[in-house]
């Protein structure tokens, strides 16, 4: 089995947050906070912040690890944690990413009310991630191991 380690974004900006949507006919269609596998010795915040650049066009500043996701499928194990993150410049540009295979067609910042249709990862954006973010993230949280529907 093989196993990846990821780091992620969950940036916000103006109680918005981004999200890249990854797009595929006939293969995927999913809206996520930036993220990807960490390279060489990279940091895992370090990962995120370059995520956050290569697929949105946008600088931020990780701070806290917000969650410790798990995915498995047939290709094999994911752990992808995930960073909550301070917009610092940048306006959405997602022409540039280096990883044509992610089929990155757009971005954009979204409010609690006005998520994309759609799937959205973290799940839990579309519901406990605001009362996390409320009570501050104290610790990491784990998620529950589960199965990738991509």
């Amino acid at each position: 089995m093989k196993h990846r380690i990821s780091a992620g974004v969950l940036a916000q900006r103006d109680d918005r947050i981004l999200l890249v949507r990854h797009f595929r006919p006939g293969a995927h269609d999913f809206w996520a906070g930036p993220g990807g596998g960490a390279e060489g010795t990279e940091e895992l915040h370090e990962a995120a912040a370059r995520e956050a650049f290569e697929e949105a066009g946008i600088r931020v500043e990780p701070r806290a690890m917000a969650y410790i996701d798990e995915l498995i499928d047939d290709w094999g194990r994911i752990v992808k944690f995930w960073f909550l993150a301070d917009y610092v410049s940048g306006e959405i540009d997602v022409s540039a990413n280096p990883a044509e295979a992610e089929s990155i067609s757009e971005a954009g910042w979204f409010a609690r009310g006005a998520l994309p249709r759609g799937h959205v990862f973290p799940e839990v954006l579309r519901d406990r991630f605001w009362d996390d973010l409320k009570a501050g993230f104290p610790a990491p949280i784990k998620l529950p191991l589960r199965q990738s529907i991509f």
